[in-house]
């Protein structure tokens, strides 16, 4: 079984930078992100800017994204091959 990586905030701001998210509002430590679709929709995260975020979290952050990301581009930078 893969293992999920140690990863910051800043990082996964980084990871979803590539597939076309960007910042459009902040919390305190939390960033929401967003992407524009050329069809008018529009898809959001919530990312802790911590340190290291939690693997739970991580997880959960990974499962969302998945909505929006087909898991073949996206599990590259969440986990170990």
């Amino acid at each position: 079984m893969p293992k999920l990586k140690t990863l910051s905030g800043h990082d996964v701001l980084k990871i979803f930078a590539k597939f076309g998210f960007e910042k459009v509002d902040q919390e305190g430590s939390h960033v929401k992100i967003r992407r524009q679709l050329l069809a008018g929709g529009r898809q959001s995260l919530t990312i802790p800017l911590h340190d290291e975020i939690d693997k739970g979290t991580l997880k959960a952050i990974f499962r969302q994204a998945l909505r929006y990301i087909p898991e073949d581009d996206l599990h590259p930078h969440f986990y170990y091959e």
